[in-house]
């Protein structure tokens, strides 16, 4: 029998967009720009994100702060007075009992160095962006740092936060499954509580993107990245660690993130910063926000006013699509009534429950083991029918 998750109810999260990045990694499709020559810019854009959780606090009324996500980008790169200044205004705009307040950082060891600052800012767990423990890998992927200073900073963050999480990305050119195993117990012994391996994606207009076009090289075959993916559940399955989420891993239900389940669960959440995306309940209806994405364009919008580049209200249809996107991701799933709204999705269900991709337990439609590794054909036909 499953267990009913939380509601996420009224309750509303924050995530705080940091654009600013050392370098851009030849893989990132994110809203993200070259801190170089841009640091006068930091303490106004840390007023505007201020200035905006202000803005849409008044807009969403009374609410309890879930959580608190600083990613980016390069959070990390962030004034850790800056951070306890958005954790403040966050805290007293939504009054509430303790909550997770993470921060996405690099291992750096200048970035290692502002780590207990950041504890005293009120960051509560790091989400460590390692990548990979091998140097040559680490420079493919066009990382700033070491394989040596990963591990140095992941011991200064063990004796400072109470919760830590680590990146790794996988399906790299000519990585065996082996050499993926290895790389996974390697973390391991680092003592990760939460992992989140992510197959290497080749996004449209990246530098990866241009070099795979020009053939220097190829991402792996449909039939690598299944055993690597099997490879992952395995060796992290064995090391106890539940796949809550098709790419997040944790050592038992505390160490799963806060932040991400409130989302998924289809919970509200502020988006701030430069291009953050959020999703609003006003006035009854689920409201897609994007934020401005230049770092000008979104001060200037505060200033008058208008911080989003983008505000739709979602049709019940796609709320409910939406909703169904991210549950299924979930070993929680997403409640049947959520596919009331989408009565041509029935036939489909069906028969995928029938074939073995879908379970259907205590009112919950949930992805089958069969299923997790199959989810975007699985969502294809449930959602396009």
């Amino acid at each position: 029998m499953t267990t009913e998750p939380p509601d996420p109810g009224t309750d509303v999260a924050l995530y705080v967009h940091w654009p600013f990045c050392v370098r851009i990694c030849p893989y990132c499709d994110f809203n993200v720009v070259r801190a170089r020559g841009k640091e006068d810019r930091a303490a106004t854009l840390t007023a505007a994100i201020v200035a905006d959780v202000r803005a849409q606090a008044a807009l969403v009324g009374p609410r309890r702060l879930a959580s608190v996500f600083l990613g980016g980008g390069t959070p990390s790169l962030m004034d850790p007075a800056d951070v306890a200044t958005v954790v403040e205004a966050a805290r007293a705009l939504f009054p509430s009992g303790p909550v997770e307040i993470t921060l996405e950082a690099n291992p750096t060891d200048a970035e290692a160095d502002r780590f207990a600052a950041f504890a005293a800012a009120g960051v509560n767990r790091l989400s460590m962006g390692v990548q990979a423990l091998d140097d040559a890998q680490l420079a493919f992927l066009g990382r700033n740092h070491s394989a040596e200073e990963a591990r140095r900073a992941v011991a200064v963050a063990a004796r400072v936060f109470p919760r830590l999480s680590i990146d790794l990305i996988h399906a790299l050119p000519g990585q065996s499954v082996a050499d993926w195993r290895a790389a996974l117990i390697q973390a391991l012994d680092l003592g990760f509580e939460h992992v989140s391996p992510y197959q290497l994606t080749v996004a449209a207009g990246t530098s990866f993107a241009r070099a795979v076009g020009r053939g220097d090289w190829s991402p792996p075959d449909e039939e690598l990245a299944a055993a690597l993916y099997e490879a992952t559940q395995e060796t992290l399955g064995a090391a106890g660690f539940d796949a809550y989420e098709v790419s997040n891993h944790a050592r038992g239900v505390a160490a799963r993130s806060a932040h991400n389940l409130h989302v998924w669960r289809g919970g509200d959440y502020l988006g701030v910063g430069p291009g953050a995306h959020g999703r609003l309940t006003l006035d009854g209806v689920r409201t897609a926000t994007v934020a401005h994405r230049g770092i000008d364009a979104y001060v200037g919008g505060l200033e008058a006013g208008d911080p989003w580049e983008e505000r739709a209200a979602l049709s019940p249809r796609e709320a409910a699509e939406e909703r169904v996107l991210l549950g299924l991701r979930t070993v929680e799933g997403v409640p049947v009534s959520v596919l009331d709204v989408l009565p041509a999705a029935a036939r489909p269900l069906a028969e995928m429950v029938e074939e073995g991709f879908l379970v259907v337990t205590d009112r919950r439609v949930i992805a089958s083991a069969t299923g997790r590794p199959l989810l975007d054909a699985v969502l294809g036909r449930l959602l396009t029918a």
